[in-house]
């Protein structure tokens, strides 16, 4: 995620320090604390949290539990992980619905923060758990607010009730209450109201707001805060607390630039939580505010559980048996590697999905450097192949694939790769698909996994076969240190403290019950 990148980073190099210490000394947890100190500061993150969060974690990590601890290091991680969560608000709190509906949203929050654009966002995630959501138009001051909240609520494919034009004509309060009124007799369970904000906080403002907020009686008053806007945010949002008041946080424009400052100060400063987060400008870009999973991507672990429920909702379960029993029986075709390339972009951007990969700031270049058109050019080039080519890609000669190539726009390298990539997944899904473990390019056998260590020997006494003396050297020299030719070798894990630890068996049979549900 882009808001913490640099915070992220810093963290990184702080703990990376860490890793050759066998035991940590006073000055060691100084050092390490008065550098996270810098980089939450840098983050702009309200002075009196850092306070707090550095005083606590120094404590935690001259205590008896790291003292004893057999991974120092790690354990000053974990302990790190812990008060993040704490200060991003412990543990998740899910929007509270009203015994008898409708329930009433309110939406809060400065001029510029993305209300709008959230309602859309919000209306289009509830539609998506059954419910049945009414926008309505209750900011009638900013120009042409009314008709971009119709605009997307038609993209969300929700209804809006606007019955003024907006650009200062109207009363606000009159309409809050009467799409309330409008949303009880049309039977919605949800009404989400847009009000009106300021370019600051203003007498105007929370009159307005607080008038509406009476009128209404709303079950939830959800602030929304821009993320790129640092510590003012937090005092924006002390200062509505203070003349509105609010239920939660949903944090917008989570994906930009911005140094992170507000979502890590907010909750702890006006002790609400942050119920919200707005990852990018789609309306698919939302998602429900996990402490614990926020922390983890902050240090780099990864988020691995958002990453399972976007993959769940993007795929088809019926779909995806029917793909297993076709990796289990080897009729696994190009045709159903086309599928579900196609339902992996359903599930978004695949630079973010791996952004949520442990590790993944190691490989901030690659993944930037990514091109989230290489599924099209793949479509592009199974397209151009015909029926029987995509159900037995071994019909796949030389003047064929020519053929493929000229008709798909790329070059025969090109549709070469593809087909080496296919059978490589294929393989790899053919071993799970029967209990295995698949061999990770670039980390060697795995015990019990598809592929036996005596082939792996074995292949190491044969060597390269290359006719070029210089490719030969080096795939020997691959050999020789265990990796794989022409594969690079994994990085480490986060914070360079090794790789991560063995999985679990409670972990496998997890795994093995997570593929058998498909």
């Amino acid at each position: 995620m882009a808001t913490f990148g640099t915070l992220s980073d810093r963290l990184a190099e702080t703990f990376k320090n860490l890793r050759t210490k066998g035991k940590l000394s006073a000055a060691d947890v100084d050092g390490t604390v008065r550098e996270i100190r810098r980089a939450l500061l840098d983050a702009d993150v309200a002075l009196e949290v850092v306070k707090d969060f550095t005083a606590t974690v120094r404590e935690r990590a001259l205590g008896d539990e790291v003292n004893k601890a057999l991974n120092p290091a790690q354990q000053v991680v974990q302990i790190v992980n812990e008060e993040l969560i704490r200060i991003l608000g412990g543990s998740q709190r899910r929007l509270e619905f009203a015994k008898k509906p409708p329930t009433v949203i309110m939406l809060a929050g400065l001029q510029g923060a993305g209300k709008t654009t959230l309602a859309g966002k919000l209306a289009k995630w509830l539609a998506k758990d059954g419910h049945t959501p009414l926008l309505v138009a209750s900011d009638l001051q900013r120009p042409n607010a009314v008709t971009q909240l119709q605009v997307v609520g038609e993209q969300a494919g929700v209804p809006v009730f606007a019955p003024e034009p907006g650009n200062g004509v109207g009363n606000p309060v009159k309409v809050a209450k009467d799409g309330v009124a409008w949303a009880k007799q049309k039977q919605h369970d949800v009404v989400i109201v847009d009000t009106a904000g300021r370019l600051g906080v203003d007498a105007e403002l929370m009159k307005q707001a607080s008038d509406i907020r009476k009128a209404i009686d709303p079950d939830e008053v959800l602030f929304v805060i821009d993320a790129m806007i640092g510590q003012d945010a937090v005092a924006t949002a002390k200062a509505f607390q203070d003349g509105v008041d609010f239920t939660g946080v949903v944090l917008s424009k989570l994906d930009g630039d911005a140094r992170g400052g507000a979502a890590l100060s907010v909750a702890s400063i006006t002790g609400r939580p942050i119920i919200f987060a707005s990852t990018g400008e789609g309306l698919d870009d939302f998602e429900p505010f996990h402490p614990d999973r926020m922390a983890s991507r902050i240090l780099d672990l990864g988020d691995i559980l958002t990453l399972i429920e976007q993959a769940q909702s993007a795929f088809d379960e019926d779909e995806a048996r029917a793909v297993a029993e076709k990796f289990a029986t080897d009729s696994f075709t190009l045709d159903d590697f086309l599928k579900q390339m196609q339902q992996l972009r359903n599930m978004g951007s695949i630079k973010k999905m791996m952004g949520m990969l442990p590790g993944a700031g190691a490989m901030k270049q690659q993944l930037e450097n990514f091109d989230e058109r290489e599924i099209v050019r793949t479509e592009a080039i199974i397209q151009s192949m015909t029926k029987a080519e995509r159900v037995n890609p071994k019909l796949l000669n030389g003047s064929r694939r020519l053929r493929i190539a000229k008709g798909s726009g790329m070059s025969v390298t090109d549709v070469n790769q593809l087909v080496s990539r296919f059978e490589q997944a294929a393989k790899m899904m053919k071993t799970v698909a029967k209990g295995g473990m698949p061999q990770v390019p670039g980390m060697g056998p795995i015990p019990g996994g598809g592929f036996g260590r005596g082939k792996a020997q074995q292949a190491k006494k044969k060597g390269s076969k290359s006719g070029n003396p210089a490719k030969r050297a080096a795939e020997n020299a691959a050999i020789a240190t265990g990796v794989k030719p022409g594969v690079a070798a994994p990085s480490g894990s986060g914070f360079g403290l090794g790789g991560a630890p063995a999985p679990s068996e409670e972990d496998l049979a997890n795994f093995q019950k997570l593929l058998g549900k498909g």
